[in-house]
């Protein structure tokens, strides 16, 4: 399989649903399948986290059969992917869920059938299902998000936050840890919060509201990820203001994200899709194999990475997050002209 895949194509797959399910078990049977069940290929970070799963060398060389399947934001397609997965006879399952609560039961029919689930990227909220799963921290990246605003205030002033879609663990999480900066910065006022999905669309037209709505009143914006934060900045210039004088943050590293860092007109915070991706890949077909199996991610010590390995047998990984700085800008965007 090709070491990258367009959203274009990531769409198609994801288009032919079961159908690509039943390609995928009429592959060669002493190959490892694995399903990975996606939020979204309609976002960035969904896309470079599927390429980073195709890009995985045991994928590449086509050890591996993968399938990766858009979810496209909606629980029950989720659901439904599953089920013909687990009858399909996946060896493994790889869940990237949409909803926090939702995406248990069928982790738990997977369980139940004895297929092997690994969560990566969001999660669910009850993690003894997964066989194991490879995240980052949420909580701490709401508390970055909130501090590098707070911070470029002054620590003090108004402050709007868009939310992510309601009922992500990702929307979940990072909004509690924003709650528990904003405890630390008593001069801190919240006068806005409100989702936007997820979606530089509709950040947009939300933040537009905002600042009509609050002329010459609104000091700093979080958007719960760079996409919101990309409609947020457009909305402040949109409006003629300057974006240098109200910090605006987001989190992922999505390519328009690491540009407006570079112009110096927002924050970012990179969210390692490789090392999810890949890293899930591994776990599972650790989770398929066995002991015997040797990583080949990066993002692995035994591969002069940041996480020990561990023989896969950890239920939780947790990759670092990536400050985007004026000093590690360019290395980022060259390295995503890479991928």
């Amino acid at each position: 399989m090709a070491s990258t895949i367009t959203r274009r194509a990531l769409a198609a797959l994801a288009g032919a649903g079961i159908a690509a399910l039943a390609i995928g078990s009429a592959a060669a049977a002493d190959k490892p399948r694995i399903a990975a069940v996606v939020q979204s290929l309609d976002t960035e970070f969904n896309v470079l986290w599927a390429n980073a799963a195709n890009s995985h060398p045991l994928v590449k060389d086509g050890t591996v059969t993968l399938t990766v399947l858009d979810g496209r934001m909606d629980a029950l397609t989720q659901s439904n992917q599953f089920d013909t997965a687990i009858s399909e006879k996946y060896d493994a399952l790889i869940f990237v869920p949409v909803d926090i609560n939702a995406g248990n039961d069928p982790v738990q029919r997977a369980k139940d059938a004895g297929v092997p689930v690994i969560g990566s990227n969001t999660l669910i909220s009850n993690t003894d299902l997964y066989k194991s799963y490879i995240s980052s921290n949420d909580v701490e990246a709401g508390k970055i998000l909130a501090k590098s605003v707070f911070d470029k205030m002054g620590g003090k002033g108004n402050v709007v936050i868009v939310e992510g879609m309601i009922g992500q663990s990702a929307q979940v999480q990072r909004l509690e840890g924003i709650e528990a900066t904003l405890k630390e910065y008593p001069d801190i006022k919240v006068i806005e919060q409100k989702t936007a999905n997820w979606s530089r669309a509709e950040a947009l037209s939300l933040v537009e509201n905002w600042l009509t709505a609050h002329p010459d009143e609104i000091q700093g914006i979080i958007g719960e990820n760079d996409e919101m934060a990309i409609g947020a900045l457009e909305a402040v210039k949109g409006h003629g203001l300057d974006p240098k004088k109200i910090p605006i943050a987001g989190v992922d590293g999505v390519t328009d994200a690491l540009l407006a860092v570079q112009r110096g007109e927002m924050m970012s915070t990179l969210q390692d899709a490789d090392a999810q991706a890949q890293g899930a890949i591994d776990l599972a077909l650790a989770a398929v194999q066995g002991e015997s199996y040797q990583p080949k991610a990066k993002v692995w010590d035994v591969n002069g990475g940041k996480l020990a390995w561990e023989g896969g047998k950890s239920q939780h990984y947790s990759v670092p997050w990536v400050p985007v700085t004026g000093e590690n800008v360019e290395a980022l965007l060259a390295m995503r002209k890479t991928q």
